[in-house]
This record gives C-alpha cells, structure tokens and sequence, in this order.
C-alpha cells in the first residue's frame, strides 16, 4: 500500500473512532461562537437553561421554535461589516467561520428534542407554565396518567396540590430501549394502560396520555374502552394529529376538539406540531 493511502486510510479510521462530542458541548461551542449574534444567542440560551433546569431537577421553561432566522445570513453580513472594512480579508475569514457552522447549528437545533428524550426520558415538552394551567385547568378533579413514562406530567400536578388524587401509571416497556427510565421523577405505578384504566377508571376525573408511540393502536383501543365503559371520564391528549404520534386509526375516529387554556404555553418548539386535545 502506498505511504499516501495508508495515512488516509488511517486518519480515516481515527476520526471514525474519535469520541464523540455530546450535543450540549456541541451547543456550548456554538453559544462561544455566535455569542455577539443575538437571535442566535437567545436559542442557545434557551436550550441551555432547560438542560440546566431538567439536570438540577426543576420544570423547565416556555421555549420559543428552536428555529434560526430565515434571515439569518443577512444579520451576519450585517456584523461582520460592522468588524472589518470592506475587502478586508480578516471579514472574509469571519463570514466564512459564522455561516459554515449554521447547517450543523440547524440540525442541533431541530434534534434538541432527541436530545430531551436520550438525556431525560421526556417526549411532551412539559414546561412549567403549562403545567400551573393545566393544574388550573383540572380544578381539583382526580386524574389517571397513563403512558407517563418518567412522570413529568404527574409530577407538576402532585408539586400544585390542587388534584384530588394523581395516580401514575406506565408499563416500563420501553427501558429496555432508553436507560432514562430508571430514573422516574414521581412515582410510576408499572401498569400497561388498559390495566390502569380498569383499576382506576371509577376514581377519575381525567385520563391523561402524551405522544403515545407512532402507529401502535393502544391509543384506540384506549378510546374505545373509555367510550364504552367509563364515558363521563374526560381524556386529555398530547400529540400531533396524523404526525409524530399516535396511530392512524385513532386520529381517524377520535372527536377532538383543541383546548385552548391548555395550549396558550405548550405550544411547538420544532417542526413537530404537538397539541392538547380532549378527546371522545
């Protein structure tokens, strides 16, 4: 083998094998990087102090859509013009640092949401305005979580005190797939949903189910067994309609109707358009 060849090849293999950086020291270069390109900044920002605020468990924030400017560009053409003259050479290499990053920057943006469900086990974006309306809402009506995964949800209700009674429930199923689930934030009852419902549906107000697995049909079958056995229960639903979540079967034949006190501060933060419905 050539000496050319073997060097490439084994410079290839070492940046195969180098580790890799986590996405909040990724963000955290990022926030040094664009720290005088404010709308840059402030998504940077935001990412961060939710990291920071689910590390130290505490309910995080409102975030705005973690989307860069269309604009974008234009704001950094306009900064550096701002440093260096024109036809200076030190604005060319400028430019070309700050926009070269901002595909990589946009992608890390848009998967801050994996990033939520890899590090924490938490899909529905629970932050904590929405949590003291949806406490406000419930107006002290007893409630059956079901599919809670960590328990983020029944969480914020039991840390109000303003429900009757919150009972947890998820069938821990999905451990085996993300190690997040070891470390609830509320007690979880292991219980699959049909299971609690049967123990629990005649000591509930409210059923609550968030982001139930993209085209499984226990969310149907979950409607189906409300509707015929429990139907003065009210399901509360978070997901996105014929998108991320939920079964197609269930977003064909459940009635919704948006809940609008419940979606003034849970609202989208990236392409994933997740709402609260209350559904029959």
């Amino acid at each position: 083998m050539q000496a050319k060849k073997l060097k490439k090849l084994k410079k290839n293999l070492k940046q195969n094998n180098a580790t890799p950086v986590s996405y909040i020291d990724r963000i955290l270069s990022y926030q040094k990087l664009y720290d005088a390109i404010l709308p840059i900044k402030l998504l940077l920002n935001h990412v961060l102090n939710a990291d920071h605020r689910l590390q130290n468990g505490l309910e995080p924030q409102p975030l705005p859509p973690l989307l860069l400017p269309d604009n974008i560009q234009d704001i950094i053409y306009e900064y550096v013009n701002t440093q260096y003259a024109a036809k200076d050479p030190r604005g060319d290499a400028l430019w070309n640092q700050l926009t070269t990053p901002l595909a990589s920057l946009d992608h890390d943006l848009r998967d801050f949401r994996d990033h939520l469900s890899e590090q924490y086990g938490m899909w529905a974006y629970t932050n904590a305005v929405f949590l003291q309306d949806l406490s406000n809402y419930l107006a002290g009506a007893s409630v059956l979580e079901i599919m809670a995964g960590n328990g983020y949800i029944s969480a914020g209700l039991r840390a109000r005190k303003l429900t009757k009674a919150v009972y947890t429930t998820d069938d821990t199923s999905w451990l085996s797939e993300n190690a997040t689930g070891h470390h609830t934030v509320t007690t979880v009852e292991s219980l699959d949903a049909l299971a609690a419902i049967e123990k629990y549906g005649q000591e509930v107000d409210y059923v609550i189910m968030s982001w139930s697995p993209d085209g499984v049909d226990i969310d149907w079958q979950i409607l189906q067994k409300l509707r015929a056995e429990y139907p003065t229960i009210k399901f509360l639903v978070i997901g996105e309609k014929d998108g991320a979540t939920d079964s197609a079967i269930f977003w064909q034949n459940a009635k919704l109707t948006l809940v609008p006190e419940l979606n003034t501060h849970y609202h989208p933060f990236d392409l994933i358009n997740e709402q609260v419905y209350l559904v029959k």
